[in-house]
């Protein structure tokens, strides 16, 4: 069965037992409604015929008459609206009418009646009327009367309960009307109900096949008013998010068709170098004065080719966080002293000038090896995209952390290279993919990541033909131990 018709039935099933029920009650109240009203017209009619017919005696007020004219004229009266009278001296005696046989009232309602309760009940009396015929069922109402607190009458009232049924069927068959209506009305608002349902579920299968198709770009709208308006905005996030995702996918692929281009390109020219060589040698077609330069040139391929690897390796592993690092205090200064007279000569063949603005001793927290590698790349990419400029390297302590700028007056980067820079294979400068130290676009991606295991902090600021500013903060110790704890509790 179809969802609309699964809630259409639902919903008519649910009108429908509410009307039901709400009908079951109603007969039931407008019957106890009826009653009521009959028996408390009854009581008033005896109220009324006692005034009229009783008799107190001024010499004698313990006898006690009844003026036999004024009950007959008083039956006459009530005989026409189907209305039955018995009156009942105090001694359980009928005392009107006088020639209609009649039983006693038992011995369970007169005590009630002797402690001046009124009774109201529905009997199927067998009373003969003149006739010789048996009245049917009657509801009565039995009101005892007392004077100078001795009962001195009961009052026996009683309507035909052919009559009060007669009302109470014609409110029921009222009432069946306006059910069968009601029912016409449910099923044609459960339609409408189930069919508005089903139509933004359709909607929405709808957009989901599209996205299984492959168009992230579908939107549904939403008022945010109940939980499919919620289920939409989940599959417009879902959407977005898919979306975000297959343009990563692709972005990563691309760079990923480049890098595999560029790291052919990268071992193709050492590896042609080093066989040209290695096969001059063997033929004897290098000169004696040359062999050692072209041992050198071969050296210094063979770095090339083991940077490349080592840099991939490195990302591989820290992205898997199979690097364990050796965290300790040391002095920074010493580490970037260091780096500066590796990096020296290639800032001079750039025509750049390297320098380091430091104190004596600055202590920082982090892996020795990993810390130089950090700032070895951050400063060689410096230098590679500075010609002819300024390469600064400074340290100094913040507040519990050790923070390490590298600055340059190069050609800078756009809002767009910022946002790209620590991605994997990205390169700011394509057309630098040949280069005498090499470029894999994986540098930066690493430094990244290092940073992130020392839960330090790196940002770049940098603007077109003006220059790029690195800053990198490696926190202290029990920064870092408080770091680890949450992220470990994370």
């Amino acid at each position: 069965m179809k969802l609309m018709y699964q809630q259409m039935l639902g919903f008519f099933a649910a009108i429908t037992i509410i009307l039901v029920l709400m009908g079951v009650s109603y007969s039931q109240m407008t019957r106890h409604m009826v009653y009521s009203n009959t028996w408390n017209s009854l009581e008033k009619y005896s109220n009324s015929l006692i005034e009229q017919s009783l008799r107190i005696s001024s010499q004698d007020p313990r006898t006690v008459n009844f003026d036999t004219t004024a009950l007959e004229n008083s039956e006459q009266l009530l005989q026409n609206q189907a209305i039955s009278t018995t009156i009942y001296s105090a001694t359980n005696k009928i005392v009107f009418p006088a020639n209609v046989y009649q039983q006693p009232i038992n011995k369970s309602d007169w005590k009630k009646l002797k402690n001046n309760q009124i009774i109201h009940k529905v009997v199927d009396r067998q009373v003969r009327n003149k006739n010789g015929r048996v009245s049917p069922a009657m509801t009565e109402v039995m009101k005892p009367y007392f004077y100078n607190h001795k009962l001195v009458a009961v009052v026996v009232m009683g309507a035909f309960v052919s009559d009060i049924n007669t009302n109470v069927n014609q409110i029921n068959r009222n009432l069946i009307r306006s059910l069968l209506v009601s029912c016409l009305v449910a099923i044609v608002a459960s339609y409408i109900l189930a069919r508005y349902y089903t139509s933004r579920i359709n909607r929405l299968r709808k957009a989901t096949n599209q996205v299984a198709k492959g168009n992230y770009d579908v939107q549904m709208a939403s008022r945010n008013r109940d939980e499919i308006d919620d289920l939409i905005n989940d599959f417009n996030g879902m959407a977005h998010s898919l979306k975000d995702s297959q343009e990563e996918i692709q972005r990563q692929e691309e760079r990923r068709r480049e890098f595999m281009a560029n790291a052919s390109h990268e071992m193709r020219t050492p590896l042609t170098t080093i066989n040209g060589l290695l096969e001059g040698m063997a033929y004897d077609a290098i000169p004696e004065d040359s062999k050692e330069e072209s041992i050198a040139l071969m050296r210094s391929e063979t770095s090339r080719l083991i940077r490349l690897v080592n840099e991939n390796l490195d990302y591989e592993k820290i992205r898997s966080n199979q690097i364990a690092l050796n965290l300790h205090e040391f002095n920074a200064v010493d580490a970037l002293h260091n780096i500066v007279e590796q990096l020296k000569q290639k800032a001079e063949d750039s025509g750049d000038y390297l320098e380091l603005q430091a104190p004596k001793e600055i202590e920082v927290y982090a892996d020795y090896d990993r810390f130089v590698q950090i700032m070895f790349n951050i400063t060689q990419n410096a230098i590679q995209f500075t010609q002819h400029g300024h390469v600064t390297i400074s340290a100094q302590r913040g507040y519990e952390e050790t923070i390490v700028k590298v600055a340059d007056d190069g050609m800078g980067m756009s809002e767009e290279q910022l946002q790209n820079i620590w991605e994997r294979y990205y390169k700011a400068d394509p057309s630098r993919k040949n280069t005498k130290y090499g470029e894999s676009g994986l540098g930066l991606s690493i430094v990244h990541q290092l940073v992130q295991l020392h839960h330090g902090k790196i940002s770049v600021t940098s603007k077109e033909n003006v220059g790029t500013t690195f800053t990198v903060i490696f926190p202290d110790q029990h920064q870092t131990n408080s770091e680890r704890a949450r992220t470990d509790e994370g």
